[in-house]
This record gives C-alpha cells, sequence and structure tokens, in this order.
C-alpha cells in the first residue's frame, strides 16, 4: 500500500485509500441486494440475470483473469522473499542453484500451494485464514517496530512528502486489487449460518473496515520509512541482512502461500462453470484442472520479477471492473425505478467511477508500460548495500 501512496502523493493517497474502503463496502452490499433481486446467488448468475449471455461471458473472463494474475503475483513474492531468507539464514551465495526464485517459487508450489489447490471444499480453509491474518498483524509489528531504526538509513527524497502526485489512477488500481474479494462473495455468502441481507451488511462492513485500517497502518508507516523509495513490496525495502525483518519475510510468504489456494478455488470453479460446464465434475477433471492452473500460473511468475506492474495490470484491468463497475451496473439494470432515483443513483455513480478509473489506467498504462515496468524488485536496495551483516543502524 505504500507504493499506492508513492502514486497518489501521501495525503491524498490515505484520503484516496479511504474512498476506495467505502465504495468497495457499498459494492459488496450491492452484490448480495442484486442476488436477492433476481434470486440468482452467484456472480455469474446476477450478471446474467442482467445482461444475459454477454454479460455472463464478459463477468466469467474478467472473473478467470483476476485470480489467475493474482496467482501469478503470489508467486513472484514468495520466489523472491523466501530467496532472501534462504541467503541469509544459511550464509548462501547470491549464485547459489539452491537460491534461484525459480527453484524455490517450484518447492513452495509443489509442497504447499499444490496440495492445498487440490481441495474441494474452501470451507476447510477457515483455520488458514485465521492464521493468516495473524501473520498480517505480527508483520505489521515488526514493520512499527523497525521503522525507526531505518530512518537514519534511508535517503531522504525532496518531493517525498507532496500531498498528491499525478498517477492516482494507478494507485486506484493497486488498492482495488488489496481490497478485491467480489469473486469470493457468494462463495463466502454461502458459507454463512443463517445467510440473509442483514448479515452480510454487518459482515462486509467489519471485514473491509478491519482490511481499511490494516491497509491505512502498512501504507503510511510504510510511506512514512521510505517515502519515495516504497517499492511494490514493501518488504523489499528492508535490509537483507535484517533478522527481524526476514522473519517478517517469512510470515508474509506464508501468508501468501495461504491466500494462494482461494484465489486458485475461483479460477477453477469459473472454467468449470463456463469451457467444461455440463460435463460431470470427477476427481480426475478436478485436479487436472488445478494442476493446469498451478503449472501456468508457476511458468509465467518465472517471466517477470517485477510485482509493480503486476498489481497495475490486474488492478486496472480486473479488479476495478469486477469491484466498482460491474455490480453497480448490475444493481441498476435489476432495481426498479428510475437510474436517478435514490435507491439506484449512489450505484450509478460507483458505475461511473470504476468505468472512469478502468478507461484511465488503461491508457496510461500503454502509454507509459515502458517506465511502469521497470523496478528494483528482486535487488538490494542501494541504501543496504553498505551495512554490515550482523547489525542495525540505531535511530537517532
Amino acid at each position: 500500500m505504500a507504493y499506492a501512496l508513492k502514486e497518489a502523493g501521501f495525503g491524498f493517497g490515505l484520503i484516496l485509500l479511504l474512498v476506495v474502503a467505502v465504495i468497495t463496502d457499498y459494492s459488496l452490499v450491492l452484490m448480495v441486494r442484486s442476488g436477492h433481486l433476481c434470486g440468482a446467488f452467484s456472480y455469474q448468475g446476477i450478471m446474467h440475470a442482467a445482461f444475459g449471455r454477454p454479460g455472463y461471458i464478459l463477468l466469467s473472463t474478467l472473473q478467470f483473469f483476476y485470480p489467475f494474475i493474482a496467482m501469478v503475483s503470489y508467486n513472484i513474492v514468495v520466489g523472491d522473499t523466501v530467496t532472501k531468507v534462504l541467503i541469509r539464514v544459511f550464509d548462501m551465495s547470491h549464485n547459489s542453484a539452491l537460491t534461484h526464485r525459480e527453484l524455490v517459487t517450484l518447492v513452495a508450489t509443489l509442497l504447499v500451494t499444490l496440495p492445498l489447490c487440490l481441495q474441494r471444499d474452501v470451507a476447510r480453509l477457515s483455520r488458514v485464514s485465521f492464521m493468516s491474518l495473524v501473520f498480517v498483524g505480527l508483520i505489521l509489528a515488526a514493520i512499527i517496530a523497525r521503522a525507526p531504526y531505518m530512518e537514519p538509513l534511508v535517503p531522504p527524497v525532496a518531493d517525498g512528502w507532496r500531498f498528491a502526485k499525478g498517477d492516482v489512477v494507478q494507485a486506484v488500481g493497486i488498492m482495488a486489487f488489496a481490497f478485491m474479494c467480489h469473486h469470493n462473495t457468494f462463495l463466502i455468502y454461502h458459507s454463512m449460518e443463517d445467510a440473509s441481507q442483514r448479515r452480510w451488511d454487518t459482515v462486509t462492513h467489519i471485514s473491509v473496515g478491519v482490511s481499511a485500517l490494516i491497509s491505512f497502518a502498512f501504507g503510511a508507516i510504510g510511506y512514512a520509512t521510505f517515502t519515495d523509495w516504497a517499492q511494490g513490496d514493501l518488504l523489499e525495502n528492508y535490509c537483507w541482512s535484517d533478522d527481524l525483518m526476514n522473519g517478517a519475510r517469512v510470515l508474509f510468504s506464508a501468508t501468501i502461500l495461504l491466500t494462494y489456494p482461494f484465489e486458485c478455488f475461483v479460477a477453477r470453479e469459473v472454467l468449470k462453470n463456463t469451457v467444461l460446464c455440463g460435463r460431470p465434475d470427477t476427481t480426475a477433471m478436478h485436479v487436472s484442472i488445478s494442476l493446469l492452473l498451478v503449472l501456468v500460473t508457476l511458468l509465467l511468475s518465472m517471466v517477470t520479477d517485477c510485482l509493480g506492474i503486476v498489481l497495475e495490470l490486474n488492478g486496472i484491468l480486473a479488479a476495478v471492473p469486477l469491484a466498482y463497475l460491474l455490480p453497480a451496473m448490475c444493481y441498476c439494470k435489476l432495481e426498479q425505478g428510475s437510474l436517478f432515483s435514490k435507491k439506484k443513483f449512489p450505484a450509478l455513480l460507483t458505475a461511473l467511477f470504476g468505468a472512469v478509473v478502468a478507461i484511465m489506467g488503461t491508457t496510461m498504462l500503454i502509454v507509459n508500460f515502458e517506465t511502469a515496468s521497470e523496478c528494483s524488485h528482486g535487488v538490494s536496495m542501494s541504501y543496504c548495500r553498505d551495512l554490515d551483516n550482523t547489525t542495525m543502524v540505531e535511530p537517532k
């Protein structure tokens, strides 16, 4: 999230973060409300009810590519993060075959993500979700504890504290990626006991509120520590010799590995419901699709190690339409009354917000793709290169 603040400016970025959180909360409520209006409790169902077969195809395409690209980004993070820990803990050479990110990602896939992805029931991973939340809290605590030690180490940037900067649309894309859970909405709704609109609204408000607070904390503290040095993966900013942050890297990698299966579940279900529609859901088909998804995302993650551009692409091209544009359009179509009525006008504004961000973001990504794809991911930060391998600079 610190990277998003770097793009939008610190002050305006924090305001934008809160705005995106509120719009996300509203769009999640709209999705289940639309389900009650048409009697179809799935994202594909409400899109089909509102816009027919074309809407169903559009939604299925986006709903597949979002988790698919997310799986690629998770592999990128794990490969680079665990590599640093191995180098530090086992005192390995940077050129050692055992520290190649490709090998690390392959081993993590075979031992952790693939077995979890072969599960059929998402409810079985409920304990995994709780563990991930605990890990996030511990990582945040480590970032807070390390902040004063990094201050004398990180070189100041002249305009690092500008209130607003020009890359607002890209920042929204990253924030949308962070808050995006709409493709899991009805999976979660069906897993609730005595599911109702009121209970869903309450769960949504609490969940998005907690997520916003955590994102706010990560963004504000991360940016205050590194300003314009902030990378797409905040942990990339910490020195490889920092044992506390290496512990945080391990926890972060574990969080990513435990989140990966949820994205695989969604991508797999989309394939089953569209490409393989009508065929019996046999164990062989289930395993084959899971293996295919895991293998392809593994191979793609080895092509690039630049996380920032992956987050922006997924945020702008998939997360923004899925989170804001399509849910609002569905509700406007399914709810009776004028488009400018009290019930539908907020949804109309949400749809316009999503459309503007998606169009402008796509245009800017195309125009600035060469510079946007530049990053120092996987490379030790310049201010860390002279740091002693066993000490940290004390705060002044």
